[in-house]
């Protein structure tokens, strides 16, 4: 339990900044699901792309449980993808 709470995690202004911008956006156009996907995948990006070397350094092994968590959120992105072209009013 000390490992989550003794690591930081930095996420850098500017993309805090684009997260704000496009979810704004997507919700000023009526957009929620396009809104939720948005949060998703900035959320995916940093607790895997962004702060890997965080939790590399903190001797925390990623194991294969953590590439199939990471490959299921992925999926999550693709289906909600196709779900986007494929919705008929």
């Amino acid at each position: 339990m000390d490992i989550f709470l003794s690591t930081q995690v930095s996420i850098p202004i500017m993309q805090i900044a684009l997260l704000l911008g496009l979810s704004t956006l997507a919700l000023i156009f009526g957009r929620i699901k396009l809104a939720l996907l948005i949060n998703y995948c900035f959320t995916l990006y940093w607790g895997y792309v962004s702060n890997l070397s965080a939790f590399s350094e903190a001797s925390l092994k990623l194991d294969t449980f953590s590439f199939i968590y990471l490959g299921f959120g992925l999926a999550i992105v693709m289906v909600a993808l196709v779900g986007f072209f494929y919705y008929r009013d």
